[in-house]
C-alpha cells in the first residue's frame, strides 16, 4: 500500500483524545502506539470515533522486529485486526530488538549492523509484510552504544532493508542527530545514503542531555539543530509527511500543534523550493 499521507501530524495522546473530539483541531493526520488499541474496548472505541476525522498512523512499539526469539504470532494477530478494524494510512515498527528468551525488556535496543542480523531481520520483515498483507515502514533508532566487529554503519544497514524486501523507511530525524551526536559521525552522511524513493515518513521529537550524552526522551520541543538537519533532509529526500513525537511531560495541546506548524512551514518552504 502507498503512502497517502501528506504534511504534519502529531501523536495522539490520553490527555488530548477529548479535545480531538470536541474541536477537531486542524492537523494533518494523528499517530498512535498500535499496542494501546489491541482488543476491543473503551479506547479503541474512542480511537474510532477520532478515526472517522482524521487519518490515522500506527506505530508499533513491542514487536520486537529484531530479536532472535520467534516472532510474537500473536501480537501480529492482533495488529493485524487492529488494522483491518481502522484501516490506518501506514504502519511503521522499530528498527530494534527488545525481547530475549520471551522476557520483553522496557528499551528499543539496537541490533548489531551485521550481515547476520541483516537477513534475520529482512527474513522477518518478509513475515510481518506477507502477514499483515501490505508493506509497513521501519523506524530508525537512537543508540548510546555500539557493537563491535560490525559489517555495514548504521545508514548502509537500514538502505539495505528496503532493497531486500521492499519495506518503507520511517526516517527519525532526531533519533539520527542524537546518534550522531553520541557515536561521533556525520548524520549528513546518514541522510544522503538514504533511497529517497523509500522515505515514507520522518519523525521529529526532542532530546534532553544527560552526563555528556543525549537521550532521545520525546521530552522536549524540537531543537534547533534538529530542525535545521530537518530541513536538510527536505532538500535532500523531498517532501514527506511528518510527524512531532511528544511522548512524556506532555504539554497542552496547543504547543504540541505549534511545533507542528513549525514543520509545516519548513515544508512549505523547502516545497517551493523544489518544484
Amino acid at each position: 500500500m502507498t503512502a497517502k499521507l501528506s504534511g504534519v501530524g502529531v501523536g495522539l495522546r490520553a490527555s488530548h483524545q477529548q479535545q480531538f473530539i470536541s474541536e477537531r483541531p486542524d492537523v494533518a493526520w494523528l499517530e498512535v502506539h498500535s499496542e494501546n488499541y489491541f482488543g476491543d474496548g473503551p479506547a479503541l472505541t474512542l480511537l474510532e470515533n477520532i478515526r472517522a476525522n482524521y487519518p490515522l498512523s500506527l506505530h508499533g512499539v513491542g514487536l520486537s522486529l529484531g530479536s532472535a526469539d520467534e516472532l510474537d504470532m500473536a501480537h501480529l494477530d492482533s495488529l493485524r485486526n487492529l488494522v483491518e478494524r481502522v484501516q490506518p494510512d501506514l504502519v511503521s515498527e522499530h528498527l530494534c530488538w527488545g525481547t530475549v528468551g520471551k522476557q520483553h525488556l522496557n528499551d528499543l535496543l539496537p541490533l548489531p549492523y551485521s550481515r547476520e542480523a541483516l537477513n534475520l531481520i529482512c527474513a522477518r520483515i518478509d513475515t510481518v509484510q506477507e502477514f499483515l498483507g501490505r508493506r509497513i515502514l521501519v523506524e530508525n533508532i537512537s543508540s548510546y552504544l555500539r557493537w563491535e566487529n560490525e559489517d555495514f554503519n548504521e545508514w548502509d544497514f537500514v538502505a539495505e532493508l528496503p532493497k531486500r524486501t521492499g519495506c518503507g523507511l520511517l526516517l527519525d530525524v532526531n533519533n539520527i542527530y542524537v546518534s550522531a551526536m553520541n557515536h561521533g559521525y556525520d548524520a549528513h552522511a546518514y541522510l544522503t545514503a538514504m533511497p529517497a524513493d523509500s522515505v515514507d515518513e520522518i519523525h521529529l521529537a526532542g532530546y534532553e542531555v544527560q552526563h555528556g550524552v543525549l537521550i532521545d526522551t520525546h521530552s522536549r520541543a524540537v531543537s534547533e539543530p534538529v530542525w535545521q538537519l530537518y530541513r536538510d533532509a527536505i532538500k535532500q529526500l523531498g517532501v514527506k509527511p511528518t510527524l512531532i513525537e511528544w511522548d512524556t511531560d506532555i504539554p497542552p495541546l496547543a504547543e504540541l500543534l505549534a511545533e507542528a506548524a513549525t514543520a509545516s512551514k519548513i515544508l512549505e518552504q523547502e516545497h517551493a523550493c523544489l518544484v
